[in-house]
Protein backbone atom coordinates (compact mmCIF):
# COMPACT_ATOMS: atom_id res chain seq x y z
CA UNK A 1 0.00 0.00 0.00
CA UNK A 2 1.23 3.57 -1.17
CA UNK A 3 1.36 5.86 1.48
CA UNK A 4 0.97 9.33 0.82
CA UNK A 5 3.27 11.91 3.13
CA UNK A 6 2.50 15.57 3.50
CA UNK A 7 5.61 17.22 4.59
CA UNK A 8 5.27 20.54 6.57
CA UNK A 9 8.99 22.17 7.60
CA UNK A 10 9.59 26.22 6.98
CA UNK A 11 12.61 25.47 5.77
CA UNK A 12 13.48 25.23 1.83
CA UNK A 13 16.54 22.29 2.34
CA UNK A 14 15.14 20.32 5.18
CA UNK A 15 11.70 19.72 2.78
CA UNK A 16 14.22 19.01 0.00
CA UNK A 17 16.06 16.74 1.83
CA UNK A 18 13.22 14.75 2.87
CA UNK A 19 11.99 14.80 -0.49
CA UNK A 20 15.33 12.81 -1.37
CA UNK A 21 14.90 10.45 1.30
CA UNK A 22 10.80 9.84 0.74
CA UNK A 23 12.30 9.20 -2.68
CA UNK A 24 13.92 6.46 -1.67
CA UNK A 25 11.40 4.43 -0.30
CA UNK A 26 8.80 2.52 -3.23
CA UNK A 27 6.21 2.56 -0.77
CA UNK A 28 5.99 6.36 0.58
CA UNK A 29 4.93 9.14 -1.72
CA UNK A 30 5.10 12.77 -1.25
CA UNK A 31 2.17 13.85 -2.38
CA UNK A 32 1.94 17.75 -0.84
CA UNK A 33 4.48 20.04 1.00
CA UNK A 34 3.69 23.32 3.32
CA UNK A 35 5.99 25.84 5.04
CA UNK A 36 3.34 27.14 7.49
CA UNK A 37 0.29 26.11 9.62
CA UNK A 38 -2.17 27.48 7.53
CA UNK A 39 -0.70 25.48 4.47
CA UNK A 40 -0.40 22.77 6.49
CA UNK A 41 -4.91 23.16 7.40
CA UNK A 42 -5.36 24.11 4.06
CA UNK A 43 -3.88 20.76 2.68
CA UNK A 44 -5.34 18.50 5.48
CA UNK A 45 -8.92 19.88 4.44
CA UNK A 46 -8.08 18.80 0.89
CA UNK A 47 -7.67 15.17 2.05
CA UNK A 48 -5.49 12.48 0.15
CA UNK A 49 -2.60 12.31 3.03
CA UNK A 50 -2.17 9.47 5.01
CA UNK A 51 0.58 10.45 7.07
CA UNK A 52 1.49 14.06 8.53
CA UNK A 53 5.45 14.77 8.54
CA UNK A 54 5.19 18.22 11.07
CA UNK A 55 7.87 20.28 12.18
CA UNK A 56 7.11 21.74 15.50
CA UNK A 57 8.31 25.07 14.99
CA UNK A 58 6.65 27.08 12.25
CA UNK A 59 5.11 30.32 11.56
CA UNK A 60 1.67 30.52 12.65
CA UNK A 61 -0.24 28.30 15.32
CA UNK A 62 2.39 26.12 15.44
CA UNK A 63 3.52 22.80 18.31
CA UNK A 64 0.69 21.61 20.18
CA UNK A 65 -1.48 23.86 19.34
CA UNK A 66 -1.30 22.99 15.67
CA UNK A 67 -1.33 19.21 16.30
CA UNK A 68 -4.50 20.20 18.14
CA UNK A 69 -5.81 21.70 15.04
CA UNK A 70 -4.73 19.00 12.46
CA UNK A 71 -6.59 16.62 14.58
CA UNK A 72 -10.11 18.50 14.69
CA UNK A 73 -9.81 19.10 11.20
CA UNK A 74 -8.31 15.48 10.18
CA UNK A 75 -8.90 13.09 13.55
CA UNK A 76 -7.84 9.64 10.90
CA UNK A 77 -4.24 11.32 9.67
CA UNK A 78 -1.60 10.68 11.87
CA UNK A 79 0.81 12.90 12.95
CA UNK A 80 4.55 12.32 12.97
CA UNK A 81 6.14 15.09 14.46
CA UNK A 82 9.69 15.50 12.96
CA UNK A 83 11.87 18.34 15.10
CA UNK A 84 15.35 19.82 16.16
CA UNK A 85 14.18 19.46 20.14
CA UNK A 86 15.42 16.65 21.62
CA UNK A 87 13.76 17.08 24.60
CA UNK A 88 11.25 14.80 26.66
CA UNK A 89 8.91 17.27 27.86
CA UNK A 90 8.63 18.47 24.00
CA UNK A 91 7.87 15.05 23.26
CA UNK A 92 5.33 14.17 25.98
CA UNK A 93 3.07 17.47 24.81
CA UNK A 94 3.17 15.95 21.35
CA UNK A 95 2.13 12.66 21.96
CA UNK A 96 -0.57 14.16 24.68
CA UNK A 97 -1.82 16.50 21.95
CA UNK A 98 -2.44 13.76 19.93
CA UNK A 99 0.44 13.45 17.70
CA UNK A 100 1.38 9.48 16.85
CA UNK A 101 4.97 9.40 16.91
CA UNK A 102 8.05 11.76 17.45
CA UNK A 103 11.50 11.86 16.04
CA UNK A 104 14.41 14.23 15.83
CA UNK A 105 16.43 15.65 12.95
CA UNK A 106 19.42 14.20 13.88
CA UNK A 107 17.05 10.56 12.66
CA UNK A 108 18.69 8.27 10.40
CA UNK A 109 16.90 7.80 7.27
CA UNK A 110 15.95 4.46 7.42
CA UNK A 111 14.40 5.03 10.92
CA UNK A 112 12.18 8.05 9.30
CA UNK A 113 10.94 5.80 6.84
CA UNK A 114 10.39 3.29 8.98
CA UNK A 115 8.60 5.82 11.35
CA UNK A 116 6.32 6.91 8.68
CA UNK A 117 5.28 3.21 7.53
CA UNK A 118 4.55 2.61 11.34
CA UNK A 119 1.88 5.51 11.80
CA UNK A 120 0.80 5.30 8.45
CA UNK A 121 -0.49 1.29 9.47
CA UNK A 122 -2.42 3.16 12.80
CA UNK A 123 0.67 2.42 14.91
CA UNK A 124 3.06 4.66 16.99
CA UNK A 125 7.10 5.39 17.23
CA UNK A 126 9.01 7.70 19.08
CA UNK A 127 12.64 7.40 19.10
CA UNK A 128 14.27 4.81 21.52
CA UNK A 129 16.65 7.12 22.89
CA UNK A 130 13.92 9.84 23.46
CA UNK A 131 11.23 7.34 24.74
CA UNK A 132 13.93 6.22 27.53
CA UNK A 133 14.25 9.94 28.35
CA UNK A 134 10.86 10.43 28.84
CA UNK A 135 10.57 7.57 31.36
CA UNK A 136 13.73 8.27 33.67
CA UNK A 137 14.23 12.43 32.67
CA UNK A 138 18.19 11.26 32.37
CA UNK A 139 20.41 14.17 32.19
CA UNK A 140 18.00 16.78 33.87
CA UNK A 141 17.85 17.34 37.68
CA UNK A 142 15.11 16.72 38.97
CA UNK A 143 14.15 20.62 39.73
CA UNK A 144 14.72 21.61 36.75
CA UNK A 145 12.20 18.97 35.14
CA UNK A 146 9.76 20.00 37.29
CA UNK A 147 9.92 23.89 36.57
CA UNK A 148 9.47 23.70 32.80
CA UNK A 149 6.81 20.79 33.04
CA UNK A 150 4.52 23.28 35.18
CA UNK A 151 3.97 25.45 32.41
CA UNK A 152 0.53 25.68 30.21
CA UNK A 153 1.11 24.75 26.39
CA UNK A 154 0.86 28.26 25.33
CA UNK A 155 3.50 29.29 28.06
CA UNK A 156 5.59 26.54 26.88
CA UNK A 157 5.33 27.88 23.42
CA UNK A 158 5.85 31.45 24.25
CA UNK A 159 8.91 30.33 26.02
CA UNK A 160 10.28 28.57 22.88
CA UNK A 161 10.03 31.23 20.78
CA UNK A 162 11.70 33.79 23.43
CA UNK A 163 14.56 31.35 23.74
CA UNK A 164 14.94 31.33 20.09
CA UNK A 165 15.27 34.80 19.14
CA UNK A 166 11.83 36.06 18.15
CA UNK A 167 10.13 39.87 19.62
CA UNK A 168 7.09 39.49 21.54
CA UNK A 169 5.46 41.14 18.65
CA UNK A 170 6.43 38.77 16.20
CA UNK A 171 5.11 36.24 18.67
CA UNK A 172 1.45 37.96 19.13
CA UNK A 173 1.58 38.10 15.20
CA UNK A 174 2.55 34.41 14.36
CA UNK A 175 0.39 33.18 17.88
CA UNK A 176 -2.80 35.58 16.68
CA UNK A 177 -2.56 37.30 20.24
CA UNK A 178 -1.93 40.57 21.58
CA UNK A 179 1.54 41.33 22.67
CA UNK A 180 0.16 42.56 25.87
CA UNK A 181 -1.47 38.72 26.68
CA UNK A 182 1.90 37.77 25.22
CA UNK A 183 4.00 39.41 27.52
CA UNK A 184 1.93 37.79 30.42
CA UNK A 185 2.68 34.77 29.46
CA UNK A 186 6.56 35.38 29.09
CA UNK A 187 5.84 37.20 33.09
CA UNK A 188 4.37 33.93 34.38
CA UNK A 189 6.93 31.56 32.29
CA UNK A 190 9.68 33.56 34.07
CA UNK A 191 8.02 33.34 37.40
CA UNK A 192 7.31 29.67 37.21
CA UNK A 193 10.74 28.79 35.84
CA UNK A 194 12.55 31.16 38.33
CA UNK A 195 14.64 33.24 36.14
CA UNK A 196 14.26 36.98 36.09
CA UNK A 197 15.99 37.84 32.75
CA UNK A 198 15.63 36.54 29.25
CA UNK A 199 19.36 35.83 29.06
CA UNK A 200 18.65 33.46 32.14
CA UNK A 201 15.54 31.74 30.28
CA UNK A 202 18.19 31.23 27.35
CA UNK A 203 20.86 29.89 29.70
CA UNK A 204 17.83 27.36 31.51
CA UNK A 205 16.60 26.49 27.59
CA UNK A 206 20.12 25.70 26.39
CA UNK A 207 20.86 23.11 29.74
CA UNK A 208 17.55 21.48 28.60
CA UNK A 209 18.91 21.24 24.95
CA UNK A 210 16.19 24.04 23.90
CA UNK A 211 18.16 26.31 22.61
CA UNK A 212 19.67 24.30 19.41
Amino acid sequence: MMIRVLVADDHALVRHGLRQVLGAASDLSLVAEAKNAWEVIERIRHGGIDVLLLDMSMPGPSGVELIQRIRIEAPRVPVLVLSMHADAQIAARAIKAGASGYLTKDSEPEQLIEAIRQVGRGGKFIDPLLATRMVFETGHTATETAAHASLSNREYQVFLAIVHGRSLVDIAKELLLSPKTVSTHKIRLMQKLGVDSVSELVRYALRQGLAQ
